[in-house]
């Protein structure tokens, strides 16, 4: 198993450290990120470290996926961000393993995890864990929880996020101005 896309994240986030240290926090949360900047241009990009949370949910057995900007990342993708969106299979047992993972990090609040999309916080990083009931568009997520890619963090813990494919499919079917220009940027990164 490569490391290479975990390196790409961690690199990725030594440049949003290095970006975000002489910004001063405005009050705008990763959830009031616009369609066209994303959460990087929020607060949520400051401190942003989803290395224990990434940690959490491989020691807690969670098969979530990365998904959103950090799965772009992974991929090459040289675009920021502030937070970490996972997406699971709703099951019981999978929803076990993300609060598992959750309190680990400090969640002081759990999130519904009967809800087809909810936002979690934990120290470091925030956003949002989704089931397939989500509505992506047209698209049916659920087979990219069984074709997702994995890496191995030189930490020694694995990150399964969504296979390349499957994320440009995401993206257009989302269909925000950002996705748009995103999903290029991956079909590029492909070719």
């Amino acid at each position: 198993m490569s490391q290479t896309a975990a390196l790409r994240l961690r690199q990725a986030i030594a440049r949003t450290e290095d970006a975000t240290r002489e910004r001063t926090p405005v009050g705008r949360r990763p959830e009031e990120a616009d369609d066209l900047l994303g959460t990087f241009a929020t607060d949520g990009a400051l401190g942003f470290d989803p290395f224990p949370f990434l940690q959490a949910i491989h020691d807690a057995g969670s098969r979530a996926i990365v998904v959103g900007q950090v799965a772009g990342i992974v991929h090459g993708s040289t675009e920021l961000t502030g937070d970490l969106d996972l997406l699971w299979d709703g099951t019981p047992g999978e929803a076990q393993a993300l609060r598992d993972a959750l309190t680990l990090c400090g969640c002081s609040e759990l999130p519904d995890l009967d809800r087809s999309q909810a936002g979690y916080r934990v120290t470091g990083a925030s956003g949002d864990l989704c089931t397939p009931e989500l509505r992506w568009g047209a698209m049916d997520v659920t087979p990219c929880l069984t074709s997702a890619e994995t890496t191995r963090d030189p930490a020694g813990f694995v990150i399964r996020y969504a296979a390349l494919d499957d994320l440009i499919r995401m993206r257009r079917a989302l269909g925000r101005p950002k996705d748009h220009r995103r999903a290029d940027e991956l079909a590029r990164l492909r070719a």
